[in-house]
């Protein structure tokens, strides 16, 4: 990591999600966090972060229509203080299928460790990523 690499710059995050989903996104306040550091600025995601949840406001996002009902669409800003630079970051999902696909991933992945005969211990997503091939 680059801390304070872009110092001075601000970070602005926008993420939408379908009507039903009443908390902010994990992922925005995970990238969003590692984002910060590279600001050395404070930032509180559970403020700092625009959610939206309404139709109108997320096909303005870019979310399809047809998408409405699951989707997950982020933007991360880092903007100079005076406006002249600009990088950004999307990520972008319409639909829940690979949610479920990660699901079974995970899966898989907790029965080979048990049948490998591991000790008993929690695993996080980027352990089930890493170890690839599932």
């Amino acid at each position: 990591s680059f801390p304070g690499a872009f110092s001075g710059y601000e970070l602005t995050v926008t993420e939408s999600h379908q009507k039903t989903k009443a908390d902010t996104s994990g992922t925005a306040i995970a990238v969003t966090e590692a984002l910060a550091k590279l600001t050395n600025e404070p930032f509180d995601p559970e403020t700092g972060i625009e959610r939206l949840r309404d139709d109108e406001s997320s096909m303005a996002f870019g979310v399809p229509e047809d998408a409405l009902g699951g989707h997950a669409f982020h933007t991360y800003s880092l903007k100079s203080k005076d406006g002249t630079v600009e990088f950004q970051v999307r990520h972008n999902v319409c639909g829940r299928r690979v949610y479920a696909d990660g699901t079974a991933d995970a899966v898989l992945f907790l029965a080979n460790k048990i049948a490998a005969g591991g000790s008993p211990r929690v695993f996080d997503m980027i352990e089930v990523l890493s170890e690839g091939g599932l």
